[in-house]
Order: structure tokens, then C-alpha cells, then sequence
């Protein structure tokens, strides 16, 4: 019961929240001397509708990529090979010293063309996801790293071998711990999608571009397109904290 109460005050909290930023938004933009052309934004909603289809798609399959690389570029930075440990610290390095944008254009111009890839979709997808790989690799090393010697001196004691460790002792652990990394890192990577329009995606921000050019408008698109991201955001969000709780516990 004590447990129901709590939840009902945080919400009624987090209405009172919102419902006191919405009046200030709407104070802001009711003192700013602009005549909004709405009509267009509704002229166009299929369009926006379409773009916003799109950065859904290429981020889902995009964080599956850096999902996937990053725990293999972990696994790599870990190795006992020095070849292997070498081509993954030099490969975290690089992706993360280097900005998205020359990246995008460097692997769809020059070595997507190459090795005859012509999918924007594709190659931005693949791009996405080795980018923000990367990124994913360090918090989950750390996550893995945070782990103390006698957790993998308990599971060599009972017979595991290295996979056994990783898989039943290490993994569940360091989940806990790299969970808010991870979740910063995914809602990077759906705002990070905006950029896709360098190589001819037309995402929800290149619609927006599309639309603001053809009508002569200048913020009607821009509004939107921030709520559709926090449409996709803010429930992302939501979820990683229900799971925080879900999987705490006494240390």
C-alpha cells in the first residue's frame, strides 16, 4: 500500500511538472512576435509522418548493430591476444575520436561506392550503429571491469569455464551497472539520426528541412520534430528506470 502511494504521488508530481513547463512554453512563445503558419504542418503530416517512420526504423536497427559490435568491441579490448586487444582499442579510438558527420560521409562516398553498396539506408544504419558502438564497448567494459576479483574467482571455484563466467556471473551483474550508460547512449543514437541526411536519408529532420524550404516557414517545422523525438525519447527513458528498479538490489 505504502508502495501504490508512492508511485501516485511521484506521478501527480510529474503532472504538476509538466503541466508547469507547458505554461511556460506557452508564455514564451505567446510573447514572441511571429505569425505561425500551422497549415503547413498539417499539409505536410504525411510527409513528417513518413520521416519520422524512417528515423524510427534506421534507429532500431541501428542499435541492434551497436548493440551487437559493442559488446564484441568489449569482449576485444578484454582479449589475452594482444592482436585482437590491439584492433579493438585502436578501432574505440578512432570511431570516437572522429565526428559522426566525416564518418557518414567518408563510409558512404568512399568505401560503401567501393565495395558497391548504393543503400543510404543500409550503409546509415550500419554507420549509426559502429558509431555509437563504440561508445557502448567503454560503458560496458567499465560495467564488466566495476565487477570484483572474487565474483570470477567463485565461478572458477565452481568449474566455469570463461564463457560460464561471462554468461551466469558477469553478465547479469554488470547489466545492472552499464544499464544508465546505455540508455543515454541509445537516446543519443535517435537524435545522432538526424544527421543521415548528409548521405540522402530523408528522416524526420530532412522532411522538416523539406517543408520550412517550400513554405518560406521558419519554426512551425521545428516544434513538431521535438516532440516527435520526445515521443520516442521520453518513454525510452521511462522503461530504463522501471528496469533500474527492477533490477536493484542490496549490495
Amino acid at each position: 500500500m505504502k508502495r501504490v502511494n508512492t508511485n501516485v504521488t511521484g506521478l501527480l508530481w510529474s503532472l504538476l511538472l509538466l503541466s508547469t513547463l507547458a505554461l511556460a512554453l506557452y508564455a514564451t512563445f505567446a510573447s514572441v512576435h511571429y505569425g505561425w503558419n500551422w497549415q503547413v504542418v498539417w499539409e505536410y503530416r504525411t510527409q513528417l509522418f513518413h520521416g519520422w517512420l524512417t528515423t524510427l526504423i534506421i534507429s532500431a536497427g541501428a542499435m541492434l548493430v551497436s548493440m551487437m559490435l559493442g559488446f564484441a568491441m568489449m569482449l576485444g579490448r578484454r582479449s589475452t591476444w594482444q592482436p585482437v586487444r590491439l584492433l579493438s582499442i585502436g578501432a574505440v579510438e578512432l570511431i570516437r575520436g572522429s565526428p559522426l558527420l566525416v564518418q557518414l560521409l567518408i563510409g558512404y562516398y568512399i568505401i560503401a561506392s567501393r565495395v558497391g553498396v548504393s543503400s543510404p539506408v543500409l550503409v546509415g544504419t550500419l554507420l549509426l550503429g559502429l558509431f555509437e558502438a563504440a561508445y557502448l564497448a567503454e560503458i560496458f567494459r567499465g560495467a564488466v571491469e566495476s565487477i570484483g576479483r572474487s565474483q570470477w574467482e567463485a565461478a572458477r571455484a565452481v568449474g566455469f569455464d570463461t564463457t560460464q563466467t561471462y554468461r551466469f556471473v558477469i553478465i547479469p551483474q554488470a547489466l545492472r551497472r552499464a544499464l544508465p550508460g546505455t540508455t543515454g547512449e541509445i537516446v543519443s543514437l535517435i537524435k545522432s539520426s538526424s544527421l543521415l541526411s548528409v548521405i540522402g536519408i530523408e528522416e524526420l529532420v530532412q522532411k522538416v528541412r523539406v517543408m520550412n524550404s517550400a513554405n518560406y516557414t521558419a519554426l512551425e517545422g521545428y516544434l513538431p520534430l521535438a516532440i516527435a523525438y520526445l515521443v520516442v525519447t521520453l518513454p525510452l527513458s521511462w522503461a530504463a528506470r522501471r528496469l533500474e528498479k527492477r533490477f536493484a538490489y542490496e549490495t
